[in-house]
């Protein structure tokens, strides 16, 4: 572990990645403040290096080597209640909290709300970035503003919920303000009483499998079962290099899933709205031969065809031209566009 605030030179990132990618940077630094994160940059400003910022790198495909980078990890891990009532606690967390730390250190305290998002790699610094969801909770379902300062001008800026853009995996950060700020804090409004969600995914039936009573389910029962349904859906990043699920779910509009569904009546799909469709990548990838197809040191998994995963000793163009190659195929059979949810560096 690295000391906070360190800055190392020629470091290698395979143990900042979950893919185990050997990529070279010409600087790291680890920092665990706001004023720790101005300190280096204005130290490497005048040679006006590009600035990565770093969370668990666990949503991070890295494609070539960074000598002529600054690379910041982000370490600022505070975590305090602001303000409480009798229905409703405001909670402050660092960016470099690890996000599932965060939603264990919540129902410890008898808060819900995170409860589905159980499991979620990454830190809370990324979170708003990718406005991370599983089983019908968004991010933007508990966010109230996102603090970040900004590379060039070192200013600390709030934003709103509404200024953060979110919709289906993305936000402002992913598209406007891409790489021009460091999440440093990210305030949540959480419950003391919130009724809990199991009506999405295998959540109901894995609660019956694990004999909790139906009429006493506890925020922490749920974050259970969704920790299960992971570890039985999701390959472990420790056991094979992997950054979970590589391609968004398309939403394509209505007129085109009732063209597909002429052809491929078994097409599973779920209403967006009244005009949209979601379709399940994973499906659209099985269906092309991807499912537990090994290309040289890379692949989609054997579970989930939608995880692409290293075997040991792939680089990061191998594994990007294997992304390519899916979506390619499923272009050709369906006419539809996987989008990337892995951030390609």
């Amino acid at each position: 572990m690295l000391k906070n605030n360190l800055i190392v030179e020629n470091y290698t990132l395979k143990h900042h990645n979950t893919f185990g990618l050997d990529a070279q940077c010409g600087l790291f630094a680890q920092i665990s403040s706001v004023e720790g994160a101005r300190a280096v940059i204005k130290r490497y400003n005048p040679l006006k290096l590009p600035i990565h910022i770093l969370g668990s790198g666990s949503n991070i495909l890295f494609s070539k080597d960074f000598y002529g980078a600054l690379i910041i990890k982000n370490y600022i891990r505070k975590i305090e209640i602001i303000r409480r009532d009798a229905e409703t606690v405001w909670v402050l967390v660092g960016g470099g909290v690890l996000w599932h730390d965060l939603v264990l250190w919540t129902l410890n305290r008898g808060l819900s709300g995170l409860e589905n998002l159980s499991l979620i790699p990454g830190t809370v610094g990324a979170a708003p970035i990718q406005n991370i969801g599983a089983y019908g909770v968004e991010l933007a379902d508990l966010l109230l503003n996102v603090e970040a300062l900004h590379l060039e001008t070192l200013d600390i800026h709030h934003f709103t919920k509404n200024d953060c853009a979110f919709g289906y995996r993305e936000s402002v950060f992913k598209s406007k303000l891409k790489g021009q700020y460091l999440i440093t804090k990210v305030m949540l409004q959480l419950s003391r009483n919130r009724e809990v969600n199991i009506e999405y995914g295998d959540i109901r039936n894995t609660l019956a499998n694990m004999n909790i009573d139906s009429n006493h389910i506890t925020p922490t029962d749920v974050s259970n079962a969704v920790c299960n349904i992971r570890k039985a859906k999701l390959p472990d990043p420790a056991m094979i290099g992997n950054a979970g699920s590589f391609f968004k779910n398309p939403v394509i509009l209505n007129q085109k899933w009732e063209s597909l569904q002429n052809d491929f009546p078994e097409m599973p799909h779920y209403a967006v709205g009244t005009l949209e469709a979601k379709i399940p990548a994973a499906w659209l990838i099985e269906q092309c031969g991807w499912k537990g197809k090994r290309v040289g040191n890379t692949g989609c998994h054997a579970r989930q065809p939608l995880v692409i995963v290293n075997y040991g000793g792939a680089t990061g163009l191998e594994i990007m031209t294997h992304a390519e190659n899916v979506q390619r195929s499923v272009r050709d059979k369906f006419g539809i566009e996987l989008m990337q949810e892995v951030n390609v560096w």
